[in-house]
């Protein structure tokens, strides 16, 4: 059975599955991530063809099968990214958490005797991608990601007795109370 593509009509219908297939929940979401201006992507939706360069960079990032974004039959992700670990994506922007897709990893890509975090979330700092692992019960010296006075960055948190830590990365180390600074989870992975 071979698949039947129109490329002259139900382009909104494909360009909502592509948003689905990222993670994101506004159009605007999905037009940041292609780099094109928000206007554009209302006029693809209103023209209804058929994204044929959106849907190609999709399936190219999230793995996401191309029978079901042309037409929503059959599976969401093809079969080879089945195996891949489905990791949110974030973005900080002026000290924020912003939403910015999904991302395939390969469970292969942990060294041998790493262990594959059981919540993990990518953050987008700068040219760098992070793997973190938000669930933790301990925090202890490593890379992290923490929110301090409002603000989400990227640290080094070495511990110092009494239950204090020392923080370093991004501007002039300090020593805090633990209690101080809000830590959202550990950087198991760094990709540059």
């Amino acid at each position: 059975m071979s698949l039947h593509i129109d490329f002259d009509t139900g382009g909104a219908e494909v360009l909502n599955r592509v948003c689905e297939a990222y993670g994101f929940k506004t159009k605007i979401a999905l037009a940041d991530h292609i780099g094109i201006a928000s206007s554009s992507l209302a006029m693809r939706y209103k023209r209804g063809n058929f994204p044929s360069d959106i849907v190609v960079r999709c399936m190219a990032e999230t793995g996401a099968n191309l029978e079901w974004l042309a037409s929503g039959v059959g599976p969401k992700v093809s079969g080879d990214a089945l195996e891949a670990l489905r990791v949110v994506r974030k973005k900080i922007v002026d000290g924020q958490l912003y939403d910015s897709g999904i991302l395939l990893i390969d469970p292969s890509t942990f060294l041998p005797g790493t262990q594959i975090p059981k919540s993990p979330m990518c953050v987008i700092d700068g040219s760098s991608q992070y793997i973190v692992e938000n669930d933790f019960t301990d925090v202890y010296d490593d890379e992290w990601i923490v929110e301090i006075e409002d603000k989400i960055s990227v640290r080094t948190l070495t511990c110092i007795p009494v239950k204090k830590v020392r923080v370093t990365g991004g501007g002039a180390p300090f020593d805090c109370s633990i209690a101080d600074i809000k830590v959202l989870g550990r950087i198991v992975l760094t990709i540059r």
